[in-house]
């Protein structure tokens, strides 16, 4: 009886080591204008430089299909993300920009997070990834 209950002690405890500390973050990113070129995505952390290049903490480039994408991120740590995106129309690896700095091509936020004259804060496109999470990001 006593090495029954020590066991039964034994699995309850061991059972709460397993808690689950990565998760997925799928995103689905709408507003494209056509299929043509690529769909960048950059996931950044706190301590990564928002939204610089080459600074993030993970990237993938996908296809756009029926003017949309979908990008999943697996094995992620418990902590805040943000992400950007934009439409890579040309296939040139940058975010092609006017003379002013002015980006000529879609761009968006996790949160949707828009300023007037520059990036959002870290803050503002934060999302917490706490378990597996879906999100949706439109471009323009």
């Amino acid at each position: 009886m006593k090495i029954l209950i020590l066991v039964l002690v034994l699995l309850g405890t061991s059972s709460s080591l397993f808690v689950q500390t990565n998760f997925s973050l799928t995103i689905t990113i709408t507003g494209f204008s056509s299929n043509d070129g690529k769909a960048s995505i950059a996931l950044y952390r706190v301590s990564d430089h928002f939204p610089g290049e080459k600074t993030q903490y993970k990237g993938k480039i996908v296809s756009i299909e029926h003017k949309k994408a979908i990008v999943i991120f697996e094995n992620l740590p418990k902590t805040k993300y943000a992400v950007a995106i934009f439409h890579d129309k040309n296939k040139n690896g940058i975010l092609d920009k006017n003379m002013f700095g002015i980006p000529l091509e879609k761009y968006g936020f996790s949160n949707n997070a828009r300023e007037t004259f520059s990036a959002p804060s870290f803050e503002s496109a934060a999302i917490n990834l706490d378990k597996n999470k879906s999100i949706a990001i439109f471009v323009k």
